[in-house]
């Protein structure tokens, strides 16, 4: 069993949004819009990264703006559902925004990126690292985090490197679940390897006896966890209730802070890949800047992983409007300027971005809870 020594060893308050009639991406004003959840099941992910970019654009806006003009992000709730999603969009869009800003989960942003393309609107900074939104290239989307593939290879690699080579896989059944499960067995099938088991939650569910009982009877060494953090709290829970000993490892966009306060006591040894570096950690100067602002934002703002995320795609997107030029913000302007960024450290965070690649990150490292809140790289 994977403990944490041989791991170390081895590797809420969102502001109220009202989407105002006749906002415009002009004047004084530059219009981001974003649907995500704010309630549910899955509503930390939505309101924490959202948190996490406000707090950078407000503290833009403070200082002037960009080119003397202010950032307003705007929001509508989808609830983690693709077809709320879609309703969404098509408001967003009808009130003509620069661009789609941090859409959170893969088959809500599926469901949003043909709409944002066929509006030529940038789609900017999606909350997942699904393939099917990466290939084929489309100019108008732009990921910021490294992909599930990523995440999964380095897992896959984590566990073998440990001897450990019975895997399973608990999934959200939908395009999240199907991508990370993918991500999973492409991993695998290079070590000449497959999945000892899997089994399914649905979305927005907490119904998981089923999958436990599926997934303790192979017996695996290891459990990946493809799913957000209350199914993924419920699975780990009932698992362990069940009588598995085996270890947890989840893929980022499960939502760290928020499983580590789900599981409480419960999520020690809990193993999550991240995409952006650690909140906690003041190694590097991106988390120096964003604790700094987390301070000076005040008791509204938590410095987390996701939070952390939503800092860092405003803190490109930010790069990409300057970039644009002092003018009228137009949404060409503002591909050309993301692409213009090429390469570019912010702050210990490497992007890349060019004509050809709108993928700026294969940023991967593990993280495990320590059981008290806490998070560990």
């Amino acid at each position: 069993m994977l403990n944490r020594r041989t791991f170390h060893r081895a590797v809420a308050g969102a502001a109220a949004l009202v989407v105002a009639p006749g906002l415009r991406a002009q004047g004084d004003r530059i219009l981001l819009a974003q649907s995500a959840p704010f309630t549910g099941p899955a509503a930390q992910l939505g309101i924490q990264f959202h948190q996490g970019a406000r707090l950078c654009f407000e503290q833009l806006n403070a200082q002037g703006g960009v080119h003397r003009r202010s950032i307003e992000l705007v929001r509508l709730d989808d609830g983690y559902e693709p077809d709320r999603c879609a309703e969404n969009t098509r408001k967003l869009l009808a009130d003509d925004p620069l661009a789609l800003f941090g859409y959170i989960g893969t088959p809500t942003s599926l469901a949003a990126l043909p709409l944002a393309t066929a509006a030529k609107a940038p789609f900017f900074a999606p909350f997942t690292g699904a393939m099917g939104l990466r290939q084929p290239f489309n100019r108008y989307a732009f990921h910021v985090r490294a992909s599930y593939n990523d995440e999964t290879a380095l897992i896959v690699r984590q566990l073998t490197s440990l001897g450990l080579k019975k895997i399973a896989v608990f999934w959200q059944n939908d395009a999240y679940g199907k991508a990370g499960l993918d991500g999973v067995q492409l991993a695998l099938a290079a070590q000449n390897l497959k999945p000892v088991a899997q089994a399914t939650v649905e979305r927005n569910s907490v119904n998981v006896a089923q999958a436990v009982k599926t997934l303790v009877a192979a017996q695996p060494d290891a459990v990946v966890q493809i799913s957000a953090y209350k199914s993924c709290a419920a699975f780990i829970r009932a698992a362990r209730a069940a009588g598995y000993g085996g270890t947890f490892y989840n893929v980022s966009f499960v939502g760290t802070q928020a499983l580590a306060d789900e599981l409480g006591k419960d999520g020690a040894g809990v193993v999550v890949s991240q995409v952006v570096p650690s909140p906690y950690s003041a190694a590097k100067p991106i988390t120096r800047e964003f604790i700094e602002a987390v301070k000076k934002g005040g008791a509204g703002y938590h410095a987390n992983f996701s939070s952390m995320e939503g800092y860092l795609a405003a803190r490109v997107m930010i790069d990409g409007l300057r970039r644009a030029g002092a003018g009228k913000p137009t949404r060409d302007g503002l591909i050309a300027g993301l692409e213009a960024i090429g390469n570019e450290d912010f702050g210990g965070f490497n992007v890349t971005f060019s004509a050809a690649d709108h993928v700026a990150s294969k940023f991967v490292e593990l993280s495990m809870l320590t059981g008290d809140g806490r998070v560990r790289t």
